[in-house]
């Protein structure tokens, strides 16, 4: 991923961050998953009084890709006020989709606090071929 992409990921998912609908945690979280095509696709929490409810910004901006036929990949964003991590079940439903995928975690001024493969963060995953 060039340093242009890069970037464009970056703003997107603080952007997406600003519409999240978090009014019980107040922890407002943007992600921008880039798919190998090039195309961008924005994610946001959105929380729910019955809290199980809720999703989560990388499987909401996951899902919107999905939904457009798109299967393969390149990086996510995710954008939160620390720099925070996916979830382990963002972790897991990304996973599904290949372990190379490159997680940015950026805080609210955009700098990334860490950059590691899905694979690394999500060690001993349990993915499709193991179903067989």
């Amino acid at each position: 991923m060039n340093k242009d992409v890069r970037q464009t990921l970056i703003k997107r998912a603080m952007a997406a961050r600003e519409r999240a609908y978090a009014p019980y945690s107040k922890y407002h979280v943007g992600a921008a998953l880039l798919a190998v095509g090039g195309k961008i696709y924005d994610g946001v929490n959105v929380e729910n009084a019955s809290y199980p409810v809720g999703i989560c910004a990388e499987r909401n901006a996951l899902s919107t890709a999905i939904t457009e036929s798109e299967r393969k990949f390149e990086a996510i964003v995710v954008a939160t006020g620390n720099g925070g991590s996916p979830c382990g079940m963002c972790r897991q439903m990304l996973s599904e989709f290949g372990l190379d995928l490159n997680v940015l975690m950026v805080d609210q001024d955009g700098n990334v606090v860490h950059e590691d493969s899905l694979r690394e963060l999500l060690p001993l995953a349990f993915v499709p071929d193991d179903l067989q």
